[in-house]
């Protein structure tokens, strides 16, 4: 009996520690952004004031994708001192799709794959310093994936 008690405190405090990491992590999640349902909406909730448009920011993702439940994107940026990449699709319910956080010294490439609803422009906005770029590729989709 005493080795089930133990066993089942061990469980129980392991359980609620690895609570901790999540709470933390949901103080982190910009709640305002990533539940907007325009892409206007979900820059302001980033609290971008403006973009500058730059060609160092390169967007790799089809032309035309098939399924748009599963596209391949790809974002490198070429501007110096890249803090931050975010992803957005205009024409999906939920416009932002990724806000990557990058610690210093990381090279500013990210690979995902999102659904797409429709077709629609794919923005990147690339934080380096006090300042925003953006770069935009249009991708047609054939098959909604949202």
């Amino acid at each position: 009996m005493r080795r089930r008690g133990f066993l089942q405190l061990v469980l129980g405090a392991g359980a609620a520690a690895m609570l901790l990491p999540l709470h933390a992590l949901a103080a982190l999640w910009n709640k305002r952004a990533f539940e907007a349902t325009t892409a206007p909406e979900a820059v302001k909730g980033l609290e971008i004031a403006t973009e500058i448009p730059s060609h160092e920011i390169e967007i790799i993702a089809p032309d035309f994708a098939e399924n748009g439940a599963v596209v391949q994107v790809e974002v490198r940026s070429r501007i110096a001192g890249t803090e931050a990449i975010a992803i957005l699709v205009e024409k999906n319910p939920t416009p932002l799709i990724a806000n990557y956080i990058l610690s210093a010294g990381t090279e500013p490439h990210v690979v995902t794959r999102i659904k797409m609803a429709e077709t629609s422009p794919v923005q990147v906005i690339v934080k380096a310093g006090s300042q925003y770029y953006s770069a935009s590729k249009m991708v047609e989709v054939s098959l909604s994936g949202c």
